[in-house]
């Protein structure tokens, strides 16, 4: 979601809209306001202590939405409040009514969706999504697939629904030399396979390690590049060193910690392949980005990775996140080097209608479209 909101802003600016994101100070030292780039300031706001948990941040959105409608109103107004996150969703709920501006909102995860993947979110929570799509403008969804889901789901809401696809920064996610991204990285010429994530239930890599000790290959590797998130992260990291253990497979996983996203390329280009077993995924920014590098994709058939992995073209989906079916497909690619090669070819390919400035371009008629209509009111 950082990411999304990051380079979706930058492509707003860098097309002479004035945003301003509005987060919260998670550290003392943080200055008010920087300034990121031309038409494009991040201002940080106090509200709560600064190390405070995930699940104590809803008591502190009323003092976080109305600091932000004093620097709003203090900075001559706004003409529209993009909402990411369902914590920042009820305070652009607020925010709408005070400021009477529209309200759009992206909401990156819905409580219903991960309950049906397995991860059930608080009552509070389903019921914030619920008032929030009752009085959203305009709400946006990353394909088509999360748009069925989502009426599917929640019905037709009163505003708008539309689709627009988070990009990938072709500059820094583009294919590139395996060996050199190898060498890096001190590699070697051992099959390499690749989870990127969150370490939590919902990213599911006890299926990337049971895929790993399932395929052939003894020498065989695991790189996993993300830390523990969230209230369950710590409890699902060491559950996840007993399932190596158990396996015994500790020898061939490694874990990394979270690196900078543009870094993140050299891993994509070292890997043989990237799994994405998530219970359930939006869209699926990992995935994205290991195409646009050429690295082929095995993934769980969910949500927008149903979008970008084309199956047996660009990677292969995978029902019901079956180790054994990943391990079947890893096996393929480690085995047939020209399979892999001809997957990350068209998974490259399709990945190159994915950019970032297309995304800025769809939210800008967004934005002009309500502009022109009645806003809409609770329901």
């Amino acid at each position: 979601m950082n990411v999304y909101v990051r380079e979706l802003v930058a492509g707003l600016a860098h097309a002479g809209i004035d945003c301003t994101t509005y987060t919260r100070a998670w550290r003392r030292d943080l200055p008010s306001v920087v300034e990121v780039e031309p038409n494009h300031r991040i201002v940080h706001i106090p509200a709560g202590a600064p190390d405070m948990s995930k699940d104590d941040l809803v008591s502190i959105v009323p003092e976080f939405t109305d600091k932000v409608a004093q620097h709003v109103r203090a900075n001559g107004g706004t003409d529209v409040v993009h909402a990411n996150y369902w914590l920042s969703g009820l305070a652009g709920h607020e925010l709408k009514h005070d400021l009477n501006v529209p309200l759009v909102t992206t909401f990156h995860t819905f409580a219903r969706v991960k309950a049906q993947g397995g991860d059930p979110e608080s009552l509070l929570r389903e019921q914030a999504e619920i008032g929030i799509i009752g009085c959203a403008d305009a709400i946006c969804v990353s394909c088509s697939e999360e748009e069925r889901q989502f009426i599917e789901l929640y019905g037709t809401p009163p505003g708008t629904l539309e689709i627009v696809a988070p990009g990938v920064e072709h500059a820094f996610f583009a294919p590139g030399d395996k060996r050199g991204a190898r060498h890096a990285l001190q590699l070697g010429d051992e099959p390499v396979l690749l989870f990127v994530g969150r370490i939590q239930p919902l990213k599911g890599l006890d299926v990337a390690i049971r895929a790993l000790s399932m395929v052939p290959r003894r020498d065989a590797r695991l790189l996993v590049v993300g830390g523990a998130s969230g209230t369950e992260g710590l409890a699902e990291l060491q559950r996840m060193h007993l399932l190596i253990d158990e396996l015994g497979v500790a020898d061939r996983v490694q874990f990394i910690d979270p690196q900078p996203h543009h870094i993140l390329s050299t891993y994509y280009r070292a890997a043989d392949v990237v799994l994405v077993p998530s219970r359930s995924e939006s869209f699926g920014l990992v995935a994205l980005e290991a195409a646009a590098c050429g690295t082929p994709v095995v993934a769980n058939a969910v949500g927008g990775l149903l979008t970008i992995v084309e199956h047996g073209r660009t990677g292969y989906l995978v029902a019901d996140r079956d180790p054994d079916v990943f391990a079947r497909h890893v096996t393929d690619l480690v085995d047939q080097p020209v399979l892999a090669r001809t997957l990350g070819i068209n998974a490259a390919e399709r990945a190159r209608r994915y950019t970032w400035n297309f995304a800025a371009a769809r939210l800008r008629r967004v934005y002009a479209d309500l502009a022109a209509r009645d806003r809409i009111m609770c329901s």
